[in-house]
């Protein structure tokens, strides 16, 4: 009799145990991801994670993955691919971003690409808004990139163009590379 209500007891505390855990499991919370993890991944609750890197006592640098107050639109819960850091130009060791890298002709390539733009919308979702807070149209930027990317920014940027908010369909609007001459630009 003792031992089945021992039984009992073990089982009751591991299905407490269990459905304590379940809600929680495959969930990514940005202050347990590795390093090699972190850059453009996105919380179980939407939040960007953030790569920090301090300087230990003993003068050693020590990186830790951090949730930011930066929410992504559409992402929950997700560790960005190898294939997506690579084909949109990216680095894993990445300590923040800033809009000026959408100023660097050869990231805008790598951003604009078909493989990067229609494949990695947790990316391009990333620097839409990035775009978007300097008052430039990404696909505008993208159909603009090459020889004339930063001055075809600078100009939308002067001219007061502002992007309404995120593209809908990333694959609907995705802008391939074009030259100069057959995208109508000077």
């Amino acid at each position: 009799m003792a031992s089945n209500i021992s039984l009992r007891c073990l089982v009751i505390v591991a299905l407490a145990f269990f459905a304590t855990v379940q809600g929680t499991l495959g969930e990514i919370d940005c202050e347990y991801l590795s390093e090699d993890t972190c850059a453009f991944a996105v919380s179980y609750d939407g939040k960007r994670c953030v790569l920090e890197k301090r300087v230990k006592r003993s003068g050693e640098e020590a990186y830790t993955c951090k949730t930011s107050e930066i929410e992504a639109e559409k992402q929950k819960n997700h560790i960005e691919s190898e294939e997506c850091i690579k084909a949109c130009g990216l680095d894993r060791k990445s300590f923040g971003i800033s809009s000026d890298s959408l100023l660097e002709t050869r990231f805008t390539q790598n951003l604009c690409s078909p493989q990067c733009y229609q494949n990695c919308p947790n990316i391009v979702d990333l620097y839409f808004n990035l775009a978007a807070g300097e008052g430039v149209f990404l696909p505008k930027l993208c159909e603009a990139q090459g020889a004339n990317a930063r001055r075809q920014m600078s100009e939308m940027k002067s001219s007061g163009i502002v992007a309404a908010g995120p593209v809908n369909s990333l694959k609907s609007t995705a802008c391939p590379p074009q030259s100069a001459a057959t995208s109508g630009l000077p």
